[in-house]
Order: structure tokens, then sequence, then C-alpha cells
């Protein structure tokens, strides 16, 4: 075996760590080995549980108890001489000198990561204090400096602002301003744009790219989306169950993947940027005239606060169709108006101006804008949400079969052995073992608590319903399985959907039409494919040219479309 190379400033070699818990012991990473080189980027790449995140935090040695390092080596190098991170005192004056100045993170979560109490500048300024000799005025000039690096605007007044009052990519830029804080050799980010639009995810990952260059730092980037993993990726380690089960070169990763895992998560995110001609054509799809199931006209929401003269127009003017059978996306940024467009056609959001009309079966029209919350109530029967939260959307307290049931019972529709029938015959619909009724949601995987959620939403046999990223919060595979579910279902039950996403590739792959909104507005609405491969509008360019391409000899974002609007 040869030694490490002169650029490599950590070695991780045989890595293992387990969790003791009450009942047993969790093997959570085993035998892991992998370099990090200056200059250069490795991806650890996986879905959720594969061990991703526990081995990257091992490095800073702040693995949540009762998880511990049991075996192997993490050796840092610097001017000739070698730590063993995995020897240290987590809590010792050697580690926490290492964490920071010589390793930085930018965690998954900025919301949750950052103080809601302090000021951003207050924060970064502590990281500079810490690791450095400047006084109170130095580190005040060099967070404001720091912010000016990460490309927020007006950074003199935005240090002085609170978490609360920055938007998500904001968030995510003050967490790297952070991080970079201590001028490390080393950058760990664990999913640093999860939870960020397509836009401002490809503006993030332009800028922790730009900033390594520039400082010649190692980095390791953890991620589950091979999009990404193409776009800047240098190595590629795929992990599964707490092993590496492949290790190589982007290109190689990509174009000659050994291992069948690696395979089938590329196989996975490559399907849903191809998807468009092979996908079953809507039921309702003929020559004759289609009446639509639901029609929006000049509908609005704004949002006012007393005593002060402006306004927020979160809605403006959207208007379109739905027909039966048919999938209709609303794609969008986060702000847009995506959640609250379909909050006002449920009527959970009541609408400032316009009106939804919905058609009945027997050819008659409901004006939903007028209807009393007596009448609403048949209303949500016919028209169902499936949540963005897996984990949020269901009560724990609640075992399945009363998930599921709940609707049921509500409405009085069935009890006792037939309640306990059909809520068996909906967990089949969704590939569910009605064995499991009897079980609570903490038993389930994100994607069967998803199923089971969907399943709810199937209980009352709508005609339309409304997934308000409903797939955003699960690993590609599963992604894959649950938009494969859910145009099966269509299908077989002849049902409508307005999806609503901020994820062009999910929503070209599941959907029939797109209409995309910017600011409350819809700027445009048309066929799928027209919109994913030749959209007219500049904001739908920008869009579409953010997605990362899931292939490293065609880096889509490099080349992307800027979308540039008056900054309010």
């Amino acid at each position: 075996m040869t030694g490490p190379a002169e650029d490599t400033v950590l070695s991780v070699e045989n890595l293992s760590i387990d969790f003791r818990l009450r009942t047993h012991i969790l093997h959570a990473v085993e035998n892991v080995s992998f370099e990090l080189k200056r200059g250069q980027t490795l991806c650890l790449v996986g879905e959720s549980g594969s061990g991703k995140s526990v081995t990257a935090r091992s490095l800073l040695q702040i693995v949540d108890r009762p998880g511990s390092i049991v075996g192997g080596r993490i050796l840092l190098r610097s001017a000739g001489e070698i730590t063993d991170i995995a020897r240290l005192d987590p809590d010792g004056q050697t580690m926490r000198a290492i964490r920071g100045r010589r390793i930085g993170l930018i965690f998954q979560e900025p919301m949750s990561s950052l103080s809601p109490v302090h000021t951003i500048g207050s924060q970064i300024t502590e990281a500079l204090r810490l690791h450095s000799d400047l006084d109170k005025r130095g580190a005040r000039a060099k967070t404001v400096e720091l912010l000016r690096q990460v490309e927020i605007p007006n950074p003199e007044q935005m240090a002085d602002r609170y978490t609360f009052e920055f938007s998500g990519g904001m968030r995510q830029r003050a967490m790297i301003a952070m991080a970079l804080a201590g001028n490390p050799d080393i950058l760990i980010a664990d999913e640093p744009t999860t939870a960020l639009d397509v836009t401002t995810q490809a503006e993030i990952l332009d800028l922790i790219k730009r900033l390594q260059v520039e400082r010649g730092m190692a980095m390791l980037l953890i991620t589950h989306d091979m999009g990404i993993v193409a776009e800047v990726a240098d190595d590629v380690a795929v992990m599964r169950f707490g092993h590496i089960v492949e290790r190589g070169p982007v290109d190689a990763i990509y174009h000659d993947a050994q291992h069948p895992y690696t395979r089938q998560l590329l196989a996975s995110t490559v399907k849903l940027t191809r998807h468009v001609e092979g996908r079953v054509p809507a039921v309702a799809a003929s020559s004759e005239p289609r009446q639509p199931i639901l029609s929006v006209r000049n509908l609005g929401k704004t949002f006012g606060w007393h005593g002060k003269t402006n306004s927020l127009r979160a809605v403006d003017d959207a208007n379109f169709d739905l027909y039966p059978g048919e999938n209709l996306g609303i794609v969008g940024e986060s702000g847009s108006g995506k959640t609250t467009l379909g909050r006002l056609i449920l009527r959970t959001v009541e609408p400032t101006t316009g009106s939804v009309v919905y058609h009945n079966k027997d050819g008659s029209e409901v004006e939903v804008t007028s209807l009393t919350k007596k009448e609403l109530r048949h209303f949500h029967r016919e028209v169902r949400l499936v949540f963005q939260d897996p984990f949020a959307s269901l009560n724990p307290r609640m075992t399945v079969k009363e998930v599921i049931g709940d609707p049921l019972i509500i409405n009085g529709l069935a009890k006792g052995k037939a309640l306990e029938e059909r809520v068996a015959e909906l967990m089949r619909l969704v590939g569910l073992d009605p064995m499991g009724m009897e079980r609570y949601p903490h038993a389930f995987s994100g994607g069967q608590r998803q199923r089971i959620g969907i399943a709810r939403a199937l209980a009352l046999d709508p005609r339309i319903i409304i997934a308000d990223e409903a797939t955003s919060a699960l690993d590609v595979s599963i992604r894959s399985q649950i938009l494969d579910l859910l145009l099966d279902i269509r299908q077989r039950l002849n049902l409508s959907f307005i999806f609503i996403s901020h994820d062009i590739s999910v929503v070209r792959y599941f959907c029939d039409r797109v209409a995309v909104m910017h600011r409350g507005k819809i700027v445009e609405l048309g066929e799928a494919e027209q919109i994913c491969t030749a959209p007219r509008e500049a904001y739908t360019k920008s869009l579409i040219s953010a997605v990362p391409n899931p292939d490293p000899r065609d880096k889509r974002m490099l080349h992307r479309h800027r979308f540039v609007a008056s900054v309010s």
C-alpha cells in the first residue's frame, strides 16, 4: 500500500463508529477509508441512514452520544506533523483548536444552526475572536469582509440583522462565512443545499467551489443528490449501510460504475431527467373538447399589516384550468406563492380576489370561494392534500389504521370491520402490507410514511389531490418510487393532481402541464416538455438551467442562465 500524496491534508483509515443502544450495538460506520486533498472536492454520497453525516461529524469529534469511534484513524497532516483526531479528547484543548481553525463545517439546516437571539455579525465575530488575536474592532471589520466575500449585499447593515431576517440562501451564506472565519485547511459541507431552491442551490454551490479554489482548501461535500455530485466533485465515495461500496474519480463513477447500488442511484437520478416520453398519457386525453374539473380565475391573496401601508401580494391574478386525469405542476422558488395558491384553492387561506370553480361529477358548478364552512366539508372530500413532510404530518400517537381511517370516521363513512377492510385496501393500493396497520408511524421509513399520507388522502375517493412538495424530503430512489406510485394510482382512479414543487426534474417527470410562478404571478404556463426544454420566459430559463445535470462531462450549472430582477 502506497503512502499518502503530498497534497493529502487528511486521511481516514478503517474508521468504525458504533452506537451502544439499550438492546443492541448499531454499527453505523464500518472500516471506512478515504483521503482529502488540498484544492479538491470529495463527495460522500448515499441515501439517508447510510452513515455520511456520522462520518463527517467524527472528523470533528462531535458524534452524538451514544455514538463513539471504536476503530481506525483520522490523520490530520500539517507542516510535517500528523495528528490522529480519533485519539483526541472531544472536549480537550487540542480538539477545540482544530474545530474551526483547521476544519470548518457548514451544517445542513442553517435555521437551527444559527442563534436566533444574537445578530449574524456577533456570531461570526465570536468565531473570529476564538480562532485569532483580533480585537473587537478588527473582528468586526473582518466579519464585514467575510459577509462581502460570501456575496451578502450591504454587509455593514446585514451584520446587525438577526437570523429570522435572512432568507434561506442568505442564512446559508452566513454559515459559510462563519465556517471560513478560522481560515481552515478543510471544509466539510453537510448537505449544504438540501433546503434551498434550485437557483439558490446553484449560487451557493458556485460560491463554495469558488472560495475553495481561491483558498486552496480540501472539501468534503456530503449529499444524496447525484446531480450535485456531477457538478462539483473531483472524487466520489458511495456509502451504503455504513460501508463505502465504491470510490473513484467522478467520471469513472458516472460512466463506468461497478457496484450495483451505484448504478441504481445513477439510474434513479437519470430517470427523472428523461422520462417525459415514456410516461403513460393522461386518462382524459382524447380528441373531444375537454371540460375542466377545476377553474381558477383572477385568484389573488394580499397579506396586509395593521398600521402599515405596505402589503404583500402573495398570489397575484392566477388563472389556470385543471382537467380530469391531468397532472398540473406548480413550480417556482420559495416565496413565489406556490403553497399559498394551493391553500387558496382549498380555502384554508381565504382569497382576497378571484374565483375557484369546481365542476361536480353531474356537471354542476360550485363556486368554492362562496361556500359555507359546512359546504366546504363536501368539497374537502373531493379535493385532498398530501403534505411535504412525512414525519411531521402523521400523528405519532395514532396507529397507521387510525391515521388512514381518520377521514372515514370523521365523515361517518366506516367503522368496525368495514373500516379495517377499507384501511387494508388503501394500504395495499399504496404498496404497504396491511399487517402493519396496528404499528405507529415511527416504525416506518420516510418513504413508507409518505405512502401512509397518500393512503389517507385517498381514503375518501377524491377526484383531485394537491401534493405540496410531497417528495422533497425523500431520497432520489424513494422519490422515483413514490412518483411511479402516484402515476399508477392516477391511472387506476382517474385522479387529477396539482403538484407543487421547486424541483424541476420531478415536475418534468410527473406532470403533463406546468405553471411557473415568480413573486406571486404565473409567468409561464404550458406543456411540461415545452417548458422544460424550450422555455420562453427569462425566469423559467434560469430555473431550468440551474438544475444540476447528472453527467460530469456536461456541467450545466457552469453555463446557466441568470435571471436579473430588481432587488427589493
